[in-house]
Parts: structure tokens; C-alpha cells; sequence
């Protein structure tokens, strides 16, 4: 079975200096526009191809914590010639030894978390509503917690889905 070799963040930096290493981002596009590591190439998993690399150049993947390398691990191990890396604790770990990160301020927030927010806002609102005004309102919450299941159950969400189309996330993409 093929797996990720874990490298602290310092020694990944290190490679990454010295050209001996490749960086590659497996987190969505808009959560690398927002923020990435300098120089890291952004290949997510959702559309993932195998990252090139020179020869003799060992590849480094990262994700936000490190949850999705490791829940990929085989699959991104088998994805390269020769041993393949992963940056502990992805790019939390690597901001928290106070390595320096890119950030876009002016990208939108992930639209992930634009979901949470989205969803999290009218289950508050309809069970306010509900409370408040009529036990009615009380479906708004209930029919976005159902979606939240459906798109769980499924992979499939909605609200992703219009979401993305918004203004904001459209100018993103282009």
C-alpha cells in the first residue's frame, strides 16, 4: 500500500528552496486563490492530474490540515514516481512555524464556507421566525436541514451550486 511520508513544514521550505522539491495544493482553486503557499502549484482533487515534476524533484502535497492528503493518501502516492511527501500539518502547519503564506484578501471566501455561513444564517433565521413571529418559519429551518442531509447523503448540494453563480464567485473563476 502506498503512503505520504510526512516532512515538517520548515524542512518542506527547505527543498522547496533549493529546487529540489515541488509543492502541490489538492485544496479547491478558491480556497488556493485565497490563500496558498508561495510557489505551490495548485492541482485539486476534485479535477486531479498527476503533478509533473523534473527528475530527481520530489513532490510535497499539502491541504489545509492535512485531513484530505491523508484521506487520499494512496491515490496521491501512486500519482508519482518515487516517494512522495506530505507537509504536516498542511497549511496551518506550516503558518503555525511562522512561515510566510499569500494571501488575496479581494478572492471570496471558499465556497465551502460560504455554504455554512449561507445555511447556518437561515437556520437561525427561520427558528427566530418561529419563534417570534409563527411556529410556520419553523419549516425554512427544517427544509434547509434536509438539504444539508441530501447534500450530505449524496455529494450533490444545491446551495453550492448557486452559490458559485453568484457575482462575486463569478469574477473568482474567470
Amino acid at each position: 500500500m502506498s503512503t505520504l511520508t510526512p516532512v515538517k513544514p520548515a524542512e518542506a521550505a527547505a527543498r522547496l528552496k533549493a529546487g529540489t522539491a515541488v509543492l502541490v495544493d489538492i485544496r479547491e482553486r478558491d480556497e488556493h486563490a485565497r490563500e496558498h503557499i508561495e510557489g505551490a502549484i495548485s492541482l485539486p482533487l476534485s479535477a486531479f492530474a498527476p503533478p509533473r515534476a523534473r527528475p530527481g524533484q520530489q513532490v510535497i502535497y499539502t491541504c489545509r490540515t492535512g485531513n484530505r492528503t491523508e484521506m487520499n493518501c494512496v491515490r496521491l502516492a501512486e500519482s508519482v514516481e518515487g516517494e512522495a511527501f506530505v507537509v504536516e500539518g498542511g497549511l496551518e502547519g506550516w503558518k503555525a512555524a511562522g512561515l510566510p503564506t499569500r494571501k488575496d484578501r479581494s478572492q471570496p471566501i471558499e465556497l465551502m464556507r460560504q455554504v455554512q455561513m449561507t445555511a447556518g444564517g437561515m437556520i437561525l433565521i427561520g427558528a427566530a421566525l418561529g419563534l417570534f413571529v409563527h411556529p410556520g418559519f419553523w419549516g425554512l429551518s427544517a427544509f434547509v436541514g434536509a438539504g444539508l442531509f441530501v447534500a450530505g447523503a449524496t455529494g450533490f448540494c444545491g446551495m453550492a451550486r448557486l452559490l458559485a453563480v453568484m457575482p462575486w464567485n463569478r469574477a473568482a473563476r474567470a
